[in-house]
């Protein structure tokens, strides 16, 4: 009897790619963090915007190199471990969990704003404690999104946006006079926080490269893949930006009174209560749906490091006799989440930016290390392709994780001590080779010896 084939069907082409890709960059993304960013930029937002855009070219640029060396696999860790050494890939590995923890709490957070100010008679602590509840639940019985329904999500989200668009350009079309360099020039020209906002908006591109987990799926995946991951970082970066700009020409300045909401406040200048209800629901929508994926996902990655021993196997590495879901694990990520009781976006976005740039400029640095260190690759051309872009990357992306705020800082440095005490511990006071972590979705015996790591993807975003 012939051996069954298990190769996927090669079948996706460069469009399928980008709009995959598209799909991870929600185009109403930009919308929950605009008064946030807007105040942090003193007005500026779309040159903020900008600025962050040319750091997540470079690095989409070291991403699609390394994913002609790496065509099955697709995450910073992966890269780093294989590239610098195993060590710093379980140390960006282990920053990249702040991503994980923290992604499934900004959903809840703008659930709790937008909620709270739809409905201002119940407080958005009472709306983040129903979702979370809700959603913890339905996780640790092991219910998932369809495909099909995340597809409606991101469809009527862009929908949304298209509409957005046509009403912002239909108000200024009536305004007479237009600048439209005002909103890149402000009031001023101070530069740390135009900076400071662009740090913050890395979070808005978290995604980018979910492209590289259909690798395997691509007709050609070392031509289309690289060439899908920076269309889809300068598609989604110009709708971040035209949003921006119409925010900016719209409603000028940015003394919103509640910079967590001031999207709303957009919406009423353009339709009203209609349009904002129909943000609100965009909204709450998209957050449920990438909340559940999100809190999933991270329930995935601590029960793949318990199962690979990298956390204590008792723990994290057990699953739900009934359900065979990682309940524990699930219930911890509820936990984590429960700080967007307390929590702004600004703070927020802070912490997922935090472990999002160290992952950046981990994928920035293995570049110049695998071809000018390790395959000593030395001409003109080589320089420039894996030592000066790559380079340029990876100065942006540092440049802007230094400037994040102290608290951001505080919490991911204390993180990152942990994952050093962690190692120690996993390898022996770093005597032997850290565990390879394998964050496929396969259940397989705790104890048994797997190769290599396939694929994961460094973020869950809906």
């Amino acid at each position: 009897m012939p051996e069954a084939r298990t190769e996927l069907k090669r079948v996706l082409g460069l469009p399928h790619l980008v709009l995959f890709g598209l799909s991870y960059l929600v185009p109403t993304t930009i919308l929950t963090i605009y008064g946030v960013a807007t105040a942090i930029s003193g007005g500026r937002l779309p040159t903020a915007v900008l600025v962050a855009l040319a750091a997540m070219l470079f690095t989409a640029y070291s991403y699609g190199r390394m994913s002609r060396v790496h065509t099955s696999t697709g995450s910073a860790y992966v890269y780093a471990q294989r590239s610098i050494g195993p060590r710093s890939g379980f140390m960006v590995g282990w920053t990249m969990m702040l991503d994980y923890l923290f992604l499934p709490l900004i959903n809840y957070v703008t659930i709790g704003i937008y909620l709270s100010a739809q409905f201002p008679a119940v407080p958005a602590w009472a709306w983040v404690a129903l979702f979370l509840t809700a959603i913890t639940l339905l996780n640790v019985r092991g219910i998932k999104v369809v495909a099909s329904v995340n597809t409606f999500i991101v469809g009527a989200q862009a929908l949304f946006m298209a509409l957005f668009f046509a009403l912002s350009l239909r108000h200024l079309l009536g305004q007479g006079d237009i600048h439209p360099l005002a909103p890149f020039i402000g009031t001023g020209l101070e530069v740390l926080p135009v900076i400071a906002a662009a740090a913050i908006l890395t979070e808005s591109f978290l995604g980018f490269d979910a492209v590289t987990t259909l690798a395997e799926e691509s007709k050609n995946p070392r031509r289309d893949v690289p060439r899908a991951i920076m269309l889809v970082t300068l598609l989604g970066g110009l709708i971040f930006l035209a949003a921006a700009w119409f925010g900016h020409m719209i409603l000028p300045g940015h003394g919103f009174a509640d910079p967590d909401a001031a999207a709303l406040d957009l919406m009423g200048v353009l339709g009203g209560s209609v349009l904002t209800a129909l943000l609100t629901t965009a909204l709450i929508i998209g957050s449920c749906g990438s909340a559940l994926s999100s809190q999933a996902s991270v329930a995935r990655v601590l029960y793949a490091m318990g199962r690979d021993g990298a956390l204590p196997r008792r723990v994290f590495g057990r699953l739900n006799p009934r359900f065979r879901t990682p309940d524990l694990n699930i219930l911890l990520a509820g936990v984590v989440a429960l700080g967007a009781l307390f929590l702004d976006m600004e703070t927020v976005a802070s912490f997922i930016s935090f472990g999002a740039l160290f992952a950046f400029s981990a994928v920035n640095l293995s570049v110049i290390a695998h071809f000018l260190v390790r395959e000593r690759l030395r001409s003109a051309a080589d320089l420039l392709r894996y030592g000066l872009l790559p380079g340029v990357g990876l100065a942006f992306t540092l440049y802007l994780w230094t400037n994040l705020s102290g608290l951001a800082f505080a919490v991911g440095g204390v993180w990152i001590a942990l994952g050093v005490i962690q190692l120690a511990r996993i390898t022996g006071g770093f005597r032997r080779r850290p565990p390879v972590l394998d964050f496929s979705e396969k259940e397989e015996d705790p104890g048994a010896e797997r190769d290599g790591a396939p694929a994961a993807r460094d973020t869950e975003r809906g």
